[in-house]
């Protein structure tokens, strides 16, 4: 079977969205099967189990029920909330002390369905909200494809195989 990236377009341009399993080898979530576009919510709270299927690539499994870490790079695929408006993105995630240490600063940049929102810099740990007005021309389609990219991230260590980029609780558009 075809990895994510051909998967995912052939997902999206039929109308449909894909859900996810995770790939022993890595331990991130990849494209496997087909879903409707129907059960799309545009509110993600990342470690419930009905988030999966809307957690495109990038996201590490679920940790102490709450959240997951991320990649490098991200995404996710919400319900675009059409209409005439502006939307407004929402990231809602944590810092953790021990990434800054070693990163001192972290830049989040995002897109909307390939619309570029204004990144932003985050210099000190905690929890942080990622807002962002959203224009009209990116929530055409149905759904939007949310892609998130970091300047860095903690790479794998012994300690850690994983690649780790921010502790992300929630992602909404609305």
């Amino acid at each position: 079977m075809p990895r994510c990236p051909a998967v995912l377009v052939v997902c999206v341009t039929v109308g449909l969205l894909c859900s996810c399993r995770r790939d022993q080898a890595s331990e991130t979530l990849v494209v496997h099967k087909e879903q409707p576009a129907a059960g799309l919510s545009s509110v993600v709270q990342v470690a419930e189990p009905g988030a999966t299927g809307q957690l495109l690539k990038g996201w590490h499994p679920v940790e102490q029920r709450s959240w997951r870490w991320t990649e490098r790079q991200f995404s996710v695929a919400l319900k675009s909330p059409g209409g005439s408006q502006p939307a407004t993105l929402e990231l809602k995630f944590v810092l953790p002390e021990a990434l800054l240490a070693r990163l001192k600063t972290v830049t989040l940049s995002a897109s909307v369905n390939g619309a570029p929102l204004t990144p932003e810099t985050y210099g000190r740990s905690g929890e942080h909200f990622y807002q962002r007005h959203v224009p009209v021309t990116a929530l055409k389609a149905e759904i939007a494809r949310v892609d998130f990219e970091l300047d860095r991230a903690l790479p794998p260590a012994d300690a850690d195989r994983r690649e780790l980029g921010l502790v992300v609780a929630s992602v909404r558009l609305e």
